[in-house]
């Protein structure tokens, strides 16, 4: 039996998914991690993505977070998301509407112009379409 390490996603609403992985990947502020059983100690935050699960012997999981915390232990991975969802739950015409009024937002300043906001949500909008790409592309094998 290979080694395992426990993982949680969690957001802000409900628990997303716990179980044993062989292996999870992340979206950390500087950069995707990859988190093996026994991996050292780490607390790092999250950047707007998508989160992968290895199990053995199952395909892939896939999920999708706007942001948050990840804590990793040795044996215990906790991704705290501000929003998480399970990747085929991801609605892509509301992604590209988000897209589209960020972007207009962002060339089309006003005086109540929030430029971090509309980066924001262009930014989680960019990773929620990149994750839906994802999905088909390993659907399509």
């Amino acid at each position: 039996m290979a080694m395992t390490i426990h993982i949680d996603i969690v957001s802000a609403e409900e628990e997303i998914f716990s179980g044993q992985a062989n292996m999870v990947f992340a979206p950390a502020e500087m950069g995707e991690v990859g988190i093996a059983p026994r991996h050292t100690a780490m607390l790092t935050r999250l950047k707007p993505g998508e989160v992968r699960v290895q199990m053995e012997g199952q395909e892939e999981r896939m999920f999708y977070v706007s942001g948050g915390m990840l804590e990793v232990l040795p044996h215990v991975v906790t991704e705290l998301a501000d929003t998480a969802l399970r990747a085929k739950d991801l609605d892509e015409a509301a992604a590209l509407r988000v897209k589209e009024r960020a972007e207009k937002s962002m060339i089309d300043k006003t005086s109540d112009f929030d430029y971090a906001r509309a980066q924001a949500e262009l930014a989680e909008a960019v990773a929620q379409l990149r994750t839906i790409k994802k999905i088909r592309e390993t659907s399509g094998r």
